[in-house]
């Protein structure tokens, strides 16, 4: 694709699949599964109420949009912390181009400028019959229609000797804040020399690319500051996401495939982690349990669907939620719907720009469903940013439909960045998408 073409996708493909997310598809419209549960009766009198749980890039969406689309409707956001910080850019911290705080969300304008009610709790069950959720503080809150937008949760028996405990010394930092900016203080305290060992998780997890960006964000923070260090990739897979991006990256910018290079890769099998040495900070990897000692040592775990989902009934045996697309509700719990990084969602990635394009989709459907219509066949788009180096972009973008097959991408939609194209302002497109996405979510 070229560089024009990809720009032009980007363009429209964004305003389309903002359109048709937003519920802006014609009612009545039939797709695949249509109709299957349009019709809502109401779980009490008066206004519908909506409850979302989860303040992510898929709760806080989802809660707006229905506002947006119907300001009748009451919606409750229900998210513990006061400040969400976004995964989506905390790499960036890492390689000194961000401060934790500069990536840091509040709510205020959801309740402010969008009249959605905000309640900073922890929700600790979900009563499908009775239509309410139980709060930690005390007492439970009913809903209409319930959104789910839990993230991820980790499974912790995956690797022998690392367990959550251990993660606050041997931190994964897959959950964006207080693990972020460990991990950056223990990058900054390295000696110049040592080693930085990263170990990536299996598929299916939350932001395919992230893991790559992150060891690129480190290396230039290394490059900067540390430039004796080394950085050793133990990986769970035999490749990854934009991997010929990545690599080209890294060798234009870190020496990478020479005797210099500041990055080893090591592909499963040979790179699959199975025990952790937490005292002397050494990671066990492959058949052979070969031994790499780290001066920093980032292990980001297998992953699952977020407590809340699991612990309701909404996950099944692959641990993650099965959903219809068309409206994003359970396929086993009525009147619930799962969105983001928990949901099943066919060939979308667990990305934030997939969640939030989910989100809108559902509040779509939601709207529609209670007011008795069809809800109309959606569309999705997603674009996933990453940055080699300060000035150095890549991407990987694409649209998708729904099909009797379920979410599947467009045939000729989106792409890779091109071999030739322009590094610098692919990193442009990179900071201003942040910068778009965080206020069409929490501004």
């Amino acid at each position: 694709m070229s560089e024009f073409t990809r720009r032009k996708f980007l363009k429209f493909a964004g305003a389309a699949g903002a359109a048709s997310a937003a519920g802006l598809t014609l009612s009545g419209c039939e797709g695949p599964g249509a109709g299957a549960s349009a019709k809502s009766s109401q779980a009490s009198t008066g206004p519908a109420h909506v409850v979302v749980i989860g303040g992510g890039f898929g709760g806080a969406t989802a809660a707006k949009y229905i506002r947006k689309l119907d300001p009748s409707v009451k919606v409750t956001l229900i998210e513990k912390a006061k400040t969400y910080y976004t995964c989506p850019g905390s790499n960036w911290v890492l390689g000194g181009m961000r401060t934790i705080a500069s990536i840091g969300q509040t709510y205020d304008s959801l309740a402010s400028k969008h009249g959605v009610k905000v309640v900073h709790d922890w929700v600790t069950g979900i009563d499908a019959e009775k239509r309410h959720v139980a709060l930690e503080s005390g007492g439970h809150m009913s809903y209409d229609r319930l959104i789910v937008s839990p993230g991820i949760d980790f499974k912790w028996d995956g690797i022998e000797g690392y367990n959550e405990e251990v993660s606050k010394t041997i931190p994964h930092a897959w959950k964006a804040g207080h693990q972020t900016a460990t991990l950056y203080q223990q990058l900054a305290g390295m000696r110049d020399g040592g080693t930085f060992v990263i170990c990536p998780p299996p598929n299916p997890f939350r932001c395919p690319p992230g893991p790559y960006e992150r060891v690129s964000m480190v290396a230039h923070f290394m490059k900067q500051h540390k430039p004796k260090s080394k950085i050793i990739i133990l990986d769970a897979k035999p490749k990854f996401s934009k991997q010929g991006l990545f690599t080209q990256g890294w060798k234009d910018l870190y020496g990478f495939g020479t005797d210099n290079s500041m990055i080893e890769y090591i592909p499963s099998p040979n790179g699959k982690v199975v025990r952790i040495d937490a005292k002397n900070r050494v990671a066990i990897a492959g058949d052979l349990e070969e031994e790499y000692k780290a001066d920093v040592l980032n292990v980001i775990p297998a992953q699952k669907a977020g407590w809340i989902a699991a612990h309701s009934g909404l996950t099944n045996e692959s641990g993650w939620c099965p959903v219809n697309p068309l409206t994003w509700e359970s396929t086993l719990v009525p009147h619930v719907h799962v969105i983001g990084d928990s949901s099943i969602a066919g060939k979308m990635p667990k990305s934030g720009y997939s969640a939030n394009s989910q989100a809108k989709v559902c509040a779509a459907a939601v709207v529609d469903m209670l007011a008795g219509r069809e809800p109309g066949t959606p569309s999705w788009v997603n674009t996933c940013y990453s940055l080699v180096g300060p000035n150095y972009g890549i991407s990987v973008a694409a649209v998708y439909t729904l099909s009797e097959a379920g979410v599947v991408g467009v045939k000729g939609a989106g792409g890779l960045t091109p071999a030739d194209g322009n590094r610098s302002l692919e990193a442009i497109y990179a900071d201003s998408w942040w910068t778009n996405v965080t206020d069409d979510i929490w501004g």
